[in-house]
């Protein structure tokens, strides 16, 4: 038996380089989320040095310091290079988020239905034989608040087109 021969390094003329390049660079960077952070990154700075410099912290270690010393002596509080991040995350989070919560048809039929025929009652609900899938009073009534949340303008119109057929 002799000896396998190993292969040569050859140079592979198919592949780019360059793209290769920044291939591996983009996936060295962290990808960062949220819009305001990823503005004020400084790709030349360590990822502690640029949440310092925003006003954030890299760990938990260093969020509050121990003093053993005594407790009058002030904080020494880092200085801010960047501080309009925190004031623009904080002026994101306190916007209202719109509810996108949506009901199907068939849920929005179902409740209907089941409005139609026992008003508020959901353990009559329960019993019904158009609860093919045997819910039980109390998934019954979160699914009316839903449709109610869902579809306020919608939910009014029906009891009010009920209303006159409870008077007849």
């Amino acid at each position: 038996m002799g000896k396998k021969a190993s292969k040569r390094n050859t140079f592979n003329y198919n592949t780019n380089r360059k793209k290769l390049k920044k291939k591996m660079i983009m996936k060295t960077r962290p990808r960062i989320e949220c819009a305001q952070i990823r503005q004020a990154w400084d790709d030349r700075k360590s990822a502690k040095q640029n949440l310092q410099d925003m006003g954030l912290s890299f760990d938990a270690k260093g969020v509050l310091p121990i003093s053993k010393k005594s407790n009058n002596e002030p904080v020494n509080q880092p200085v801010l290079v960047k501080p309009y991040v925190i004031r623009e995350m904080e002026a994101e989070a306190s916007l209202p988020k719109k509810d996108t919560t949506t009901c199907s048809n068939d849920i929005t039929e179902f409740v209907q239905y089941m409005i139609r025929e026992h008003s508020e009652d959901y353990k009559a609900m329960a019993r019904d034989e158009k609860n093919y899938y045997q819910e039980t009073p109390k998934q019954i009534r979160r699914k009316v608040e839903l449709y109610k949340r869902c579809h306020p303008k919608e939910y009014e119109a029906f009891i009010a087109s009920l209303q006159p057929e409870k008077t007849s």
